[in-house]
């Protein structure tokens, strides 16, 4: 089941004034402090090879601190909220040169290896500057939603890079040794949750904040389903790829009659009791068809998540569904339009979380999105009877 305190703190992050989003902003940039610092202590160099899912770390770095000026410390116009100008003229920024350095919609990814980046030290001062002028402008924000809108768009921001980070450490041997990024081991699959024909609002309606992709909230009809009640195990995924002739899913291998997983630089002996992680969507489909499953939709999805909490486990991986990432009908971009809109070409939906994730994202009509090729994510799989 997921723990009803995780779901307070997204509440939190979308709905709290601004004593509980400044407590949540410097706690978001001391994880992403402590993260960075950890990658300095593994490969102090901080060289990663360029690839499509990286990005350097010292960029990184640098970049959650300019999203956070960029939308809030320099935009004039922030208390609009989702309906600001995103043109609207700036303040210059802290560091004279940060938009050629930092603007991801600017700065083409392969290029990011070769920019003149400030080093870590003087990037932390800027972080460190960057977010005491936010708190300033926070104190004196109010408490509406238009008003808190940006400072919520830049904590959830950095709180995804965060997660970011962790799995591009797993991906190059770097060790995580916070007990909170951990996986925890699932009971013994308990019994399905059924489902009667139904009509769902799929989408965000409540106060606070919300993604552009959440919002126009719509009814969906629904046939009879029976979704698991947790995410699929290793113990129940691995006598597919035993039965078949399907290479292993990533960081996994055989070592005679028993599995191992690459975590922290070595193989080591896997709990068959976690949650299968980091499968394409091809590897959860095809589970799916070796057992007679299917993937749920993101609208059946949503119902057990929010229908019914006591018994509907979520937030060990993220899991892929059957949906494409698609506007809802009415859809709108909010000023951060590089958010959603470039990523309606038919990728999937992935719902829930993973256990890398910060618990201020842990919502459940949170849409997340990947391409479905995509396996240094934490994404399993839960699965719905085939009908």
């Amino acid at each position: 089941m997921h723990d009803s305190s995780l779901l307070r703190a997204a509440l939190d992050a979308r709905q709290g004034g601004p004593e509980v989003l400044a407590e949540a902003l410097a706690a978001s940039r001391a994880d992403t402090l402590a993260t960075f610092a950890a990658f300095e202590r593994a490969m102090p160099q901080l060289a990663v090879p360029l690839r499509a899912e990286l990005n350097p770390p010292l960029w990184e770095l640098g970049h959650v601190g300019w999203f956070q000026e960029y939308w809030v410390d320099r935009h004039l116009v922030r208390g609009l909220g989702c309906r600001a100008d995103a043109d609207a003229p700036r303040l210059a920024p802290l560091r004279a040169n940060a938009d050629t350095l930092y603007n991801s919609s600017e700065v083409p990814h392969d290029t990011r290896w070769q920019l003149p980046l400030p080093d870590a030290a003087a990037t932390r001062d800027d972080l460190a500057r960057q977010l005491a002028r936010t708190l300033v402008l926070l104190r004196e924000a109010g408490d509406g939603d238009d008003a808190l809108y940006f400072f919520r768009l830049a904590l959830l921001h950095e709180d995804m890079h965060h997660e970011a980070a962790l799995y591009m450490a797993r991906g190059l041997g770097w060790p995580v040794t916070d007990a909170r990024w951990q996986p925890r081991p699932l009971p013994a699959p308990p019994a399905a949750l059924d489902f009667d024909a139904c009509h769902w609002r799929l989408g965000q309606s409540d106060p606070g904040f919300a993604f552009d992709n959440e919002l126009r909230a719509h009814e969906v009809a629904l046939q009879p389903f029976s979704i698991d009640a947790q995410a699929l195990r290793w113990a129940e995924y691995l006598p597919f790829i035993e039965a078949s002739d399907r290479p292993a899913p990533r960081y996994l291998r055989r070592d005679g009659s028993r599995w191992q997983t690459w975590r922290d630089g070595e193989w080591q002996p896997l709990d068959l009791a976690l949650a299968a992680c980091h499968l394409t969507r091809d590897e959860a489909q095809a589970w799916c068809r070796w057992a007679g499953r299917r993937l749920p939709t993101e609208a059946e999805w949503e119902l057990a998540a929010c229908t019914r909490p006591e018994a509907f486990r979520w937030g060990d991986v993220w899991e892929w569904t059957d949906s494409p990432f698609a506007p809802f009908p009415g859809f709108e971009p909010h000023p951060y339009r590089d958010y959603s809109a470039p990523w309606f070409d038919g990728r999937p939906v992935l719902r829930g979380a993973s256990h890398c994730t910060q618990p201020r994202m842990r919502h459940p009509r949170y849409r997340n999105f990947f391409p479905a090729t995509r396996s240094d994510v934490p994404a399993g799989v839960r699965t719905c009877a085939d009908s």
